[in-house]
């Protein structure tokens, strides 16, 4: 792959590779596609390779390589007829998405990869499938694109990553931000590759994935581009600074340079605002119309005309079938359903898509028609549910002010933040690093304790100690703080267990 910081050969072992998988992270420009191109360039010869390129940079393999390049923009039916014959006749090909939509490249992505994946068992031949981007295809949280495309996207790159091995896929993926990528994907992986990152939550997963303390993940902000930090069966069993060797091949775009501009025209102003025939043969593009504001009145108007609409006219019920929830009893069912989802057993260790999923297909079954709560909205009120906040704690000034602070951290973090705000505001014990742990979906105590340290960063919290050694987590926006708090102490199941084995 390049060299070491010792000027050794960094090599990576293909065969172990194609069992356990590798995740590369950096920022746009640390060179993750320079680091991808020489991983095809140097393993093209001995082994069937597949590359989901979002923007077509990876199709000049084809010149030197022989790889096929695969325009995506083509019918459901003709890409799975395409993979299923690249399996059987093992063709090395680069599937390039470039000019399609978003949703359009999700879709297109999902259906070639689902088809590799379900390929006849005799095609089960070794393939290593290098996602570019893949935080466009596996998100960790919904976006503006359409639901089914993202839970297309996410299926299918979770079916490469968990159950790909099997079926000789080696899902090789490159992410700009480890916290856009879902953690269900990431966490398949056993190789990584980490380059260049500035921001603090990026740096600390990736310093936890390596084994490395805070201190240790402040290298990430010095690397260099074409530097990243290898470990994993396949590279190295300790964290091992890489320099990413030469390509033999180009990608079509490369990073802007300075560029002195030409001489300016003596009529420049002629030049440029002078209409050209092929103007007025372009179609005027159709302004979108501003709607005017509307006044609370007139919406309250329109609410009561439909209330009453409803009233007089009420639809027939069908013998056997529920009667339609009422605004009230539907806000009920939404707290009592997001109460018994966040005490689910593994309810913290799943994925926000996939029990939102779990929500709206209970909703479903109420006979709720719609999405009850947005993406958004769901994950926010989850993380309420899972703070734990009784009826009391909910109104009081102090927990508003702590919602509007939660805003102010990722979603995936909103839920230990909240944790934390709730038992201040109740003086309860600070919540152990278990418990911390538990809360976000992780087994890691270490990680724990770098969200404390990120929260007090960011000036939300102030930690300190007691008398005896307990720690304490205040809260100045609302003037609360926690009672001293065992930061090792097991959670209270383990301690049970425990009690129960002595």
């Amino acid at each position: 792959m390049g060299t070491t910081a010792t000027h050794d050969v960094a090599k990576l072992d293909i065969e172990e590779l194609l069992a356990t998988r590798l995740l590369v992270q950096g920022n746009s420009g640390s060179g993750k596609s320079h680091l991808l191109r020489r991983l095809l360039e140097q393993s093209a010869r001995w082994v069937q390779q597949v590359v989901i390129d979002p923007e077509g940079d990876f199709v000049t393999l084809a010149e030197t390589f022989g790889h096929l390049v695969v325009d995506a923009d083509r019918s459901e039916g003709e890409l799975v007829g395409i993979a299923n014959r690249i399996r059987r006749h093992r063709v090395s090909c680069v599937l390039t998405l470039e000019g399609l939509e978003i949703d359009d490249q999700m879709r297109a992505a999902a259906t070639f990869l689902n088809a590799l994946f379900e390929a006849d068992r005799e095609h089960w031949f070794p393939v290593l499938v290098v996602v570019d981007e893949a935080q466009m295809f596996a998100p960790a949280a919904g976006g503006e694109v359409a639901e089914d495309a993202r839970r297309a996207a996410l299926g299918a790159m979770t079916n490469l990553m968990c159950r790909g091995r099997k079926r000789g896929l080696a899902g090789v993926i490159a992410t700009q931000r480890l916290a856009k990528l879902a953690k269900n994907v990431a966490a398949e992986a056993s190789n990584f590759l980490m380059g260049r990152t500035f921001l603090d939550i990026d740096m600390a997963r990736a310093a936890d994935l390596l084994g490395m303390d805070r201190r240790q993940a402040e290298q990430f902000r010095d690397l260099r581009r074409g530097s990243f930090v290898a470990l994993g069966p396949a590279l190295s069993r300790r964290p091992l600074p890489v320099t990413i060797g030469p390509v033999e091949t180009g990608a079509r775009s490369s990073s802007p340079k300075l560029m002195p501009l030409p001489d300016k025209p003596a009529d420049v102003e002629d030049l440029i605002l002078t209409p050209a025939p092929e103007d007025f043969a372009r179609p005027p593009t159709p302004r979108r119309a501003t709607p005017a504001p509307r006044a609370t009145a007139d919406i309250m108007e329109e609410l009561s005309r439909a209330a009453s609409i409803q009233e007089t006219g009420p639809e027939p019920e069908k013998p056997g079938r529920r009667p339609p929830m009422s605004g009230e009893e539907k806000e009920q069912w939404v707290a009592e359903t997001l109460a018994g989802i966040a005490a689910g057993p593994d309810s913290a260790f799943r994925s926000d898509s996939e029990l939102y999923q779990d929500f709206l297909m209970r909703g479903r079954m109420r006979r709720i028609t719609g999405a009850p709560l947005s993406m958004s909205d769901f994950r926010l009120r989850l993380a309420i549910a899972r703070s734990g906040v009784d009826a009391e704690t909910a109104g009081s000034e102090a927990w508003r002010t702590a919602l509007v602070l939660a805003e102010r951290v990722t979603d995936d973090l909103q839920g230990v933040f909240l944790m934390l705000a709730h038992a201040a505001i109740r003086s309860a014990p600070c919540p152990s690093d278990a418990e911390i742990a538990r809360a976000y979906g992780t087994h890691s105590t270490r990680r724990a304790r770098r969200f404390l340290d990120y929260f007090e960063e960011q000036g939300l919290i102030v930690l300190h100690t007691d008398h005896l050694g307990k720690r304490l987590a205040a809260f100045p926006d609302f003037d609360a703080q926690t009672l001293g708090g065992d930061a090792d102490a097991p959670l209270a199941e383990e301690s049970g267990n425990v009690e129960a084995a002595e």
